[in-house]
């Protein structure tokens, strides 16, 4: 576990040791964009087809569904599982490390929604 936090507010002292961005950048890089997230929440419930996830998340082309998979699975995110029978079953499913961004979703959910009520009171006080 990190000692970021040590860092927050922190005017004087070290700074933010390298490694710690560097483990934030990989983790926007594998989390950005507009599909990923989804992507994810819908496989946190378990393995699904392509088309179970094409109707879970919504407004999502084929293509684009099939490019995102694709960058997850790249970074060990998602596992593709093809079952040899007539026709073709494929499953996509979360590995370990797939599972563990359900702490970093929590946690941004979270934060959003603690957001979310400053912003709206902020704007309701002016």
């Amino acid at each position: 576990m990190s000692d970021f936090k040590d860092f927050i507010g922190s005017e004087k002292g070290p700074q933010c040791p390298r490694v710690y961005i560097l483990a934030l950048s990989d983790t926007l890089n594998v989390i950005s964009g507009k599909w990923k997230l989804p992507i994810i929440a819908a496989l946190l419930r378990g393995a699904n087809r392509f088309k179970d996830l094409l109707d879970s998340t919504e407004k999502i082309t084929p293509r684009m569904l099939s490019k995102e998979l694709k960058e997850l699975e790249i970074n060990c995110i998602v596992e593709r599982k093809v079952y040899n029978q007539t026709p073709v079953l494929i499953e996509y499913r979360l590995t370990k490390s797939g599972k563990d961004i359900a702490n970093v979703i929590d946690s941004m959910i979270d934060w959003g929604m603690i957001h979310r009520t400053q912003v709206i009171t902020k704007t309701e006080a002016e």
